[in-house]
């Protein structure tokens, strides 16, 4: 059984129909400096970490505390939005987060699946620093929750699921926050 810490990046400078690639704002970096001091004493444990500035950002303030590197897995990334336009991810966006994976169709439903059985394959206890949908994902798989946005996990908060490599079980959901994405 291993125990993955789910952590949602922090607080970005833009959101996600504001900006394709941004970096933690300054309170963002103070959110990701204390998940780091929460968690720096399970550790030093493996981390991963999307590609996305924002995460990786966040992954850093571990990196540090630990002295130890992050593995970047770009199955770790934000939910792939059907346009580049920013104002049209924005509102998909807004629409996918009141519906259900069934709802969204095969693309999405292949995505839930790419992330999970990502995660479900690690063997030890890790830290995985991602995305609001993709630890969504993760919660509506250990619940049998059908619904994109499961819980409103706020920034740099933390997620804990245990995995036996079949399936998850939710331990904790991490912080809520009335800011649903960015």
């Amino acid at each position: 059984m291993a125990r993955l810490y789910l952590v949602r990046h922090g607080r970005a400078t833009g959101g996600f129909g504001e900006a394709a690639d941004p970096g933690l704002d300054a309170v963002g970096h103070q959110q990701a400096e204390s998940m780091a001091q929460t968690l720096a004493p399970l550790g030093p444990l493996p981390t991963m970490t999307s590609p996305l500035r924002r995460a990786r950002d966040t992954a850093a303030a571990l990196e540090r505390a630990w002295d130890t590197m992050a593995l970047v897995d770009a199955a770790l990334g934000e939910v792939p939005a059907p346009s580049d336009d920013l104002a049209e991810r924005d509102a998909w966006i807004r629409q996918a987060m009141g519906q259900t994976w069934t709802e969204l169709g095969p693309r999405y439903l292949s995505w839930r699946t790419m992330v999970t059985e990502l995660l479900l394959r690690i063997k030890v206890d890790t830290v995985v620093v991602s995305h609001f949908v993709a630890i969504n994902a993760v919660i509506g798989h250990a619940t049998s929750d059908d619904r994109v946005m499961c819980a409103a996990v706020g920034n740099a908060s933390v997620t804990t699921v245990d995995t036996d490599m079949k399936a998850f079980t939710l331990v904790e959901v991490g912080e809520q926050d009335a800011t649903v994405v960015q």
